[in-house]
């Protein structure tokens, strides 16, 4: 086992074991205890009593973050020539069509969302395997299979994010960066777990949010007192 640093060691120190914090508490302490010499993002673990082998226990969606993620997120747009100039306005990073699908077939996924068009989902299929298991693959229901190219690419710029519980019901987003005001990781999270419980799948029974965890990279889990959200 690696030995812990001194300040690894001071940052276990600062969260103390067994504690449950309230959200306002482990939004200010997550800044507290990172200890990496970059702007570390800042991510929530919502463990949800569902199971995900089953259909009608699924949560997945999208939400907004008022503040963003801090981070500079890359979208190409794979539209036709009209749609174009509407995906560049709306600060999309790459916009083509068949010179990317090319790209992609070759192994290019140098971008962290894909927005494109229903007609153009036909070409994207034969490309499942690539950008599926990277979590690329557009899908109607993030809003990233539409007509309204330029609106997607301003949210997704903007900080739209979307996500989907694991084989383990858990749901793992990052919310910023612990350069971000102690208010902000607050507010970012309230919107992400609000959006949760929304999405409360009717076969869902007994407690729906089991636990929250609030970490950096690098940095131990914070955990948040579920009792203000169930």
């Amino acid at each position: 086992m690696a030995k812990l640093t001194k300040k690894q060691k001071e940052a276990l120190s600062k969260v103390e074991k067994n504690k449950i914090y309230n959200l306002d508490e482990a939004s200010a302490l997550v800044k507290e205890v990172n200890f990496a010499k970059f702007d570390a993002s800042v991510d929530i673990a919502v463990r949800l009593g569902v199971d995900p082998r089953k259909a009608n226990q699924m949560v997945r969606g999208v939400v907004s973050l008022p503040h963003g993620t801090g981070k500079d997120i890359k979208v190409l747009a794979l539209v036709t020539p009209d749609k174009e100039a509407e995906a560049k306005e709306a600060g999309a990073d790459y916009v083509g069509l068949d010179d990317y699908l090319a790209q992609i077939k070759n192994g290019w996924t140098d971008v962290d969302v894909i927005v494109t068009m229903p007609a153009v989902m036909g070409k994207l299929g034969p490309l499942g395997r690539i950008l599926g298991p990277r979590g690329l693959m557009p899908n109607p229901k993030s809003g990233t299979v539409t007509m309204e190219i330029g609106k997607a690419v301003a949210e997704v710029k903007a900080g739209k994010i979307d996500f989907k519980v694991d084989k383990y019901g858990i749901i793992h987003a990052g919310i910023g960066k612990v350069s971000f005001d102690a208010s902000k990781l607050k507010e970012n999270a309230q919107e992400l777990i609000s959006t949760l419980i929304k999405l409360k799948p009717t076969a869902a029974k007994g407690t729906y949010v089991k636990s929250i965890y609030l970490s950096s990279t690098m940095s131990p889990g914070i955990a948040i007192d579920t009792k203000s959200v169930n």
